[in-house]
């Protein structure tokens, strides 16, 4: 006799998903942005402007869904390196915009990674098991 059953394609079952952790999520992070700074170049907005600064927002947020949330800085802190290096001031040298530009870009990417990572860690419905006294 079954206590609890949960099919893999009911809505009741859902998975605990294995997320990266920090040092994985810090290296997926830099070596996409990377790659997304050769995409940027490809389409001619390898510049400083609204359309890197969401791009690389958005691979924030998509490497946060995938990683722990103590990931969210590092890979805040990865998108900013790139955007920063590729994006902004091109041949991959850091420039300094100010702590004000560059603050906000970094809680910006920060943020969006912290947002999808927090449902992961969001605590879990326990599943309680009581023992049926046996006859």
């Amino acid at each position: 006799m079954r206590m609890y059953s949960a099919r893999p394609g009911g809505s009741r079952y859902h998975p605990v998903l294995d997320r990266l952790p920090v040092a994985m999520a810090g290296t997926v992070a830099l070596v996409s942005g990377g790659a997304l700074a050769l995409g940027l170049g490809w389409l001619g907005e390898l510049h400083s402007g609204w359309f890197a600064l969401v791009a690389y927002t958005g691979l924030s947020a998509l490497l946060g869904a995938f990683s722990r949330l103590v990931a969210a800085p590092v890979v805040g802190a990865a998108a900013w390196l790139c955007c920063n290096a590729f994006a902004e001031h091109r041949h991959a040298e850091l420039g300094w915009s100010g702590p004000g530009t560059e603050t906000g870009h970094f809680a910006l990417f920060t943020a969006a990674a912290l947002l999808l990572s927090l449902p992961a860690a969001l605590p879990r419905r326990k599943v309680r098991i009581h023992r049926l006294p046996t006859p």
